[in-house]
């Protein structure tokens, strides 16, 4: 059985870890942020229909991949809002990306219905925030609390299903296209970053896909 550390060694071997976090941190701060995944970028960030949030003016288009029962996209979205804000030359594109079964399913068709009565980025917003089990209770109490009118919305829904349907199929294709197996991914220009990251890591993936493009 090995001897316990002293206290001079473990003082010693506790700085060693201090020393090791903190060069990690460093080393993820500074290295380059995102991957470049070429010209199939351009095709996705033209919008083809999918609602957008941002000035018109945006330096800077930004496509969002994410499905609403995801825990990293809902970790994740805090800081996106945060970066978005503080730039404040970005504009979304919200790509649905359903990947968590037929609540999602369910979640992700509705906030698309909405965007027919303008207020998809409310919604998609209190979806991300909201801890509730998706249902449609749940979701009528979004949709109205956003100021959006529930019966309009399903109605729409019902009559546009299979155009909607299409839309969360060709998510799911564009997502593939650029090497996505999951959610949440964010694509700034070229740049690609897959997982949940930080509102400054989000800031630095703004700035190289400035410079790259």
């Amino acid at each position: 059985m090995p001897e316990p550390l002293n206290r001079r060694q473990a003082v010693g071997l506790g700085a060693v870890v201090v020393t090791g976090w903190a060069v990690g941190q460093v080393l993820r701060r500074t290295a380059p942020i995102g991957r470049d995944v070429g010209p199939t970028a351009d095709l996705i960030l033209a919008g083809s229909g999918s609602p957008e949030y941002g000035p018109a003016n945006a330096t800077l288009r930004l496509a969002v991949f994410t499905d609403y029962r995801c825990p990293a996209c809902r970790h994740a979205f805090p800081a996106l809002e945060e970066a978005v804000r503080r730039d404040g030359k970005v504009r979304v594109i919200y790509k649905d990306w359903p990947i968590f079964g037929p609540p999602s399913e369910r979640a992700a068709s509705v906030a698309l219905a909405c965007a027919e009565q303008g207020i998809y980025p409310a919604v998609h917003r209190q979806l991300m925030t909201d801890s509730r089990l998706i249902d449609d209770d749940m979701l009528r109490d979004i949709v109205t609390g956003a100021g959006g009118d529930w019966l309009r919305a399903t109605t729409w829904l019902d009559a546009h299903a299979q155009v909607v349907a299409a839309r969360l199929r060709a998510n799911g294709r564009e997502a593939y296209s650029i090497g996505l197996a999951g959610t949440p991914g964010f694509l700034a220009g070229r740049m690609l970053v897959m997982g949940a990251i930080e509102a400054g890591d989000f800031e630095r993936l703004f700035a190289r896909a400035r410079t790259e493009s």
